[in-house]
């Protein structure tokens, strides 16, 4: 047990190190553009735009019809922004973020009770990345990840005990973003001009669509302008829904340019992920994006990935959005192919895709 408690990079950063090791700083390629967190995000220029859903599903049909509108231009535009008004009791989000925070207040040996073991391939649990890529690349973070929605497909076991109301926040935040999911993938679906539903089946439905939390935990790191808190990816799944702890840390590839996200109060950020990329054949963007760390704040997040099944569905471009003017952009392949897929390519070209 001892050497995985000297893998945990907040045991690395709470040792009083002045340096990183070495498997931690990000790829040079990375590194020529990483500024300081909190002056990036004071700067002006192209910014995350912010959506408010009050009127998502208003009676009134023009209402709703501009609403929509806004959301279809983010979509296309950024594949990522911010949401207000999204539903959500901003008293249930800030019980969701205490529990986050409590466990991982814990001493790091309690944490371990939950460890992972991504070897054997049991995945949820408390774990930090494993060194999965050719160059070994680490990366400065922590983080508890496990599957939240639909409830009959749970572990609770491996759910952590302390807090006490862990599990009762935790499920009841995931019943209410599963809600979020069906009237975002709704309207998305009738801004292509399809049927509402059409997307939320195509990407599983409330049976296979799977919700899997992942609370990324980013301790102080001596040398932020050296690591990366998460390498520079698009998120594999349907729809992300972000949240985090007013901490700045979340950039965004947009129009040749790293964009630090502000923080904006009582918002969910919400990304496109890949599967609604290809669906849509390319007119929602999934985004490429990264996570910086500071020297000051902790950072946490809690990120939930709207997922298919892996082998169930063939995600390909769906037939009405494929013309001879718009051919389709993405073969077919199983949501386990794209992700090899994605695997593959980042090892062939040593940059992340």
């Amino acid at each position: 047990m001892a050497t995985r408690v000297a893998s945990r990079v907040e045991s690395l950063a709470s040792s009083g190190i002045q340096s990183i090791p070495k498997e931690y700083v990000g790829p040079q390629e990375e590194l020529t553009n990483i500024g300081d967190v909190f002056e990036e995000e004071k700067k002006e220029g192209p910014q995350v735009p912010t959506i408010d859903l009050k009127e998502i599903d208003s009676p009134d049909e023009v209402v709703r019809a501009k609403c929509h509108e806004t959301l279809k231009k983010a979509a296309q535009e950024w594949g990522v922004m911010h949401l207000v008004n999204h539903g959500i009791p901003q008293d249930l989000i800030d019980r969701l973020k205490k529990a986050g925070e409590t466990f991982f207040s814990l001493p790091i040996e309690e944490k371990e009770k939950y460890a992972n073991d991504q070897e054997s391939g049991k995945i949820q649990g408390y774990g930090s990345k494993l060194a999965n890529n050719a160059s070994g690349q680490l990366e400065w973070e922590d983080y508890f990840f496990h599957l939240v929605f639909p409830e009959d497909k749970r572990d609770l076991s491996i759910w952590p005990k302390k807090p006490c109301d862990y599990t009762e926040v935790t499920s009841e935040y995931a019943r209410q973003l599963r809600g979020l999911a069906t009237k975002i993938l709704g309207a998305l679906s009738l801004c292509l001009g399809l049927e509402e539903g059409r997307l939320e089946k195509e990407v599983g439905g409330m049976e296979e669509l799977l919700l899997q939390l992942k609370i990324n935990y980013y301790p102080i790191c001596p040398q932020p302008e050296l690591a990366l808190g998460v390498e520079a990816h698009t998120d594999v799944s349907s729809l992300t829904f972000l949240l985090h702890n007013m901490v700045p840390g979340l950039q965004l590839y947009y129009e040749g340019k790293w964009i630090t996200a502000k923080c904006v109060p009582d918002s969910i950020l919400m990304h496109i992920g890949d599967t609604i990329e290809i669906l849509s054949n390319g007119k929602y963007k999934s985004i490429l994006h990264r996570g910086l760390v500071n020297k000051e704040k902790v950072r946490i997040s809690w990120a939930v990935f709207c997922e298919p099944p892996k082998e169930k569905i063939i995600l390909k471009p769906l037939p009405e959005l494929v013309t001879d003017a718009e051919p389709a952009l993405f073969p077919p392949r199983t949501f386990a192919q794209h992700i090899q897929h994605k695997l593959f390519r980042k090892t062939q070209e040593g940059v992340p895709n």
